[in-house]
C-alpha cells in the first residue's frame, strides 16, 4: 500500500495510461480522482476502482478550461480535504509535417498538452503549500527529449512540459512539493493504436527489449515517483521506453 490515504488526482484517466494508473493507485491504497472530458469513460474507470474496493469518484474535466480545474480541486478538497498527488496525464495528438501542419492542430496540442498541466498545477499547488508536502508527476514523453519527426507540436508541448518540471521542482522543492516526469516510449494505447501496423512493428524491433510499452510499465514508474520511495527524488525526468534511445 504505497499510497494508502493519498489523495490523488489523475487527468486523462478514462483510457490507456490514465485508467491503468488511476486503477493501480486505488489498489495501493489511493483516494482517487479521476478526472478526464470523457464522462463515460471516466465514469466507467472511477467504478473499476470502486469495485476493486477503493475510494474514487469521477470529475469532468476539460484540462484546457482553467476554471474547470479549479473546480475539481475545490470538489476535492470538499470531499478529502487535502491534494497529495497530481498527475498531469491528460493529451492528445495531432501529426503532420510542419508545412502541412494547420495553426488548429498546433493551437489544440500546446493548449491541452502543456497549458493544461500549467492550469492544473496551479489549480493544485496553494493546497498542496498549506499541506506542507506534495507530488506533482507530469507525464512528458521521449518525443520532448529527442524529437519525432510529423510531431513539431507534440515534441515542443512535451519538451516544454519538461522545462516546467525542472522549474517547478526549483520553485516548489522548498515548500515540501516534489515535481518530477515521466517520459514514456511507444506504449499501446487507444492514442497509439490508430497508428499503421507496419510502424509498431517497426518500432517494437527497434526497442531492445522487443516489445511495446504498456500502459501498466508507465503507471508502475508513476506510482515509484508518488511514494514516499522517491522522497528525494525532485526534477527528474524518467525514461520508460525500454532502452529504444539507447
Amino acid at each position: 500500500m504505497r499510497v494508502e490515504n493519498k489523495v490523488v488526482i489523475i487527468t486523462g484517466s478514462g483510457s490507456g495510461i490514465g485508467r491503468e494508473t488511476a486503477i493501480l493507485f486505488g489498489k495501493e491504497g489511493a483516494k482517487v480522482v479521476v478526472a478526464d472530458v470523457n464522462e463515460k469513460a471516466g465514469q466507467e474507470t472511477a467504478e473499476l476502482i470502486r469495485n476493486n474496493g477503493s475510494d474514487a469518484f469521477f470529475a469532468k474535466l476539460d484540462v484546457s478550461d482553467r476554471e474547470q480545474s479549479k473546480e475539481v480541486v475545490k470538489d476535492t478538497l470538499e470531499r478529502y480535504g487535502k491534494i497529495d498527488i497530481l498527475i498531469n496525464n491528460a493529451g492528445i495528438i495531432q501529426d503532420a509535417l510542419i508545412s502541412k501542419m494547420t495553426e488548429d492542430q498546433w493551437d489544440k496540442v500546446i493548449t491541452i498538452d502543456l497549458k493544461g498541466p500549467f492550469n492544473c498545477i496551479q489549480a493544485v499547488v496553494e493546497a498542496m503549500t498549506k499541506h506542507g508536502t506534495g507530488e506533482i508527476i507530469n507525464v512528458s514523453s521521449i518525443v520532448g527529449l529527442y524529437g519525432n519527426i510529423g510531431q513539431s507540436n507534440y515534441s515542443a508541448a512535451k519538451a516544454g512540459l519538461i522545462g516546467l518540471t525542472k522549474t517547478l521542482a526549483k520553485e516548489l522543492g522548498r515548500k515540501g512539493i516534489r515535481v518530477n516526469a515521466v517520459a514514456p516510449g511507444f506504449i499501446y494505447t487507444p492514442m497509439t493504436a490508430t497508428v499503421p501496423e507496419k510502424i509498431l512493428e517497426m518500432m517494437k524491433e527497434k526497442t531492445p527489449v522487443k516489445r511495446l510499452g504498456r500502459p501498466d510499465d508507465i503507471a508502475y514508474a508513476l506510482l515509484y515517483l508518488a511514494s514516499d520511495e522517491a522522497n528525494f527524488v525532485n526534477g527528474a525526468v524518467l525514461s520508460v521506453d525500454g532502452g529504444l534511445l539507447l
